[in-house]
């Protein structure tokens, strides 16, 4: 007779106070970037963090490690600025993909965002390390419109990378996609005719008050309505169960179900968040950890790593720093305070 393994009860439930259990990790790796995108940081006068004040390989590892074995983190991924260019991100993602979860002994499931410049560069060594999911941001798929957005010429660079994760075998490999309204707006069926033919997810993500200029307002989102709106236009699909992920989940009825390519979804932070449902925490490159993007106080987990804090120290400041929680980020309403960082600083 079969014996079931006893399910895990982690030691300190991460729970805020609004009952939201908390297992999804973001660890930004650094706030630098070789892209200088409009809606992320500015072209000019960046203070970026000094390498010393930058969290470690070793400390990173530990924080997740605690998290992992004692508060019942399953899922981490790696953001900037661009991890990519933070030197042998492979050696960090071989510590993270040994981790493994209390009572199971599976692998934590483990992501990374990327601008894909580098991927033809590091993706095979990257999947090598343990890697095994891919999000590639990518706006707009017209060369003069990504130099005006990015401040580089490196649209070839950024499809050739996401050939080359495809290739080396992430799975899924996801293409996030920011639409502004004025911008990029109308390139919707461009976008999901690019993911049908190279196999890829994309994904619409409403824009956020999060840019570096501070010139955002709710005019220039472009809402999951108009989105579909433009899908409906040139494709037919179905919803599909959305689960505890932030995107709403599409399939084309024409294509297999489960085939590369065959979903897209829709992230719409601003017109219908998913606050009640958010999981998240985020870990700065320098060691702050946040409750959410938008909020607006931090605890310093390097200050206590460097202190000779134990790990009791750790859990208990991020389970602290969790029940603190808001209850939501406020977007369009009167209470609604802008974060003083800009998305690049703060580990989108």
């Amino acid at each position: 007779m079969a014996v079931t393994a006893p399910s895990f009860v982690p030691q300190t439930e991460l729970m805020d106070s609004f009952g939201r259990v908390h297992s999804d990790l973001r660890i930004s790796v650094t706030d630098r970037c070789n892209f200088r995108c409009a809606y992320c940081m500015p072209e000019e006068g960046m203070q970026w963090v000094h390498r010393s004040e930058l969290l470690s390989f070793e400390e990173i590892e530990r924080i997740a490690g605690v998290l992992v074995a004692r508060a019942g983190v399953r899922s981490v991924r790696l953001t900037g600025g661009e991890p990519t260019i933070r030197a042998r991100l492979p050696l960090l993602v071989e510590k993270l993909a040994r981790l493994r979860i209390p009572g199971t002994g599976e692998p934590i499931d483990l992501a990374m965002t990327t601008n894909g410049a580098t991927l033809p560069l590091v993706a095979d060594d990257l999947f090598a390390a343990g890697l095994r999911r891919l999000n590639v941001s990518l706006d707009t798929l017209d060369r003069d419109c990504f130099l005006e957005l990015t401040r580089r010429d490196e649209l070839p660079q950024v499809l050739s990378g996401i050939d080359a994760a495809v290739a080396a075998g992430f799975a899924p490999v996801k293409v996030n996609a920011v639409l502004m309204r004025g911008i990029n707006h109308d390139e919707v069926v461009d976008f999901l005719r690019l993911g049908r033919d190279k196999g890829v997810t994309i994904r619409f993500i409403e824009f956020m008050p999060l840019d570096a200029q501070g010139e955002w307002t709710a005019e220039r989102v472009v809402s999951r309505t108009e989105v579909l709106e433009q899908a409906m236009s040139e494709f037919e699909f179905e919803s599909l169960e959305r689960g505890s992920s932030p995107a709403e989940r599409f399939r084309f009825t024409d294509l297999e179900p489960g085939a590369p390519g065959s979903e897209f979804g829709i992230i719409a932070s601003v017109t219908e968040p998913f606050c009640q449902s958010c999981d998240r925490m985020r870990l700065s490159a320098e060691g702050q950890m946040r409750n959410c993007l938008f909020g607006l106080d931090h605890v310093d987990l390097r200050e206590i790593l460097r202190g000779d804090g134990s790990d009791d120290d750790v859990l208990a400041a991020v389970a602290g720093e969790v029940e603190r929680k808001w209850a939501g980020h406020a977007i369009g309403q009167v209470n609604f305070i802008r974060p003083s960082k800009s998305m690049s600083q703060l580990g989108g």
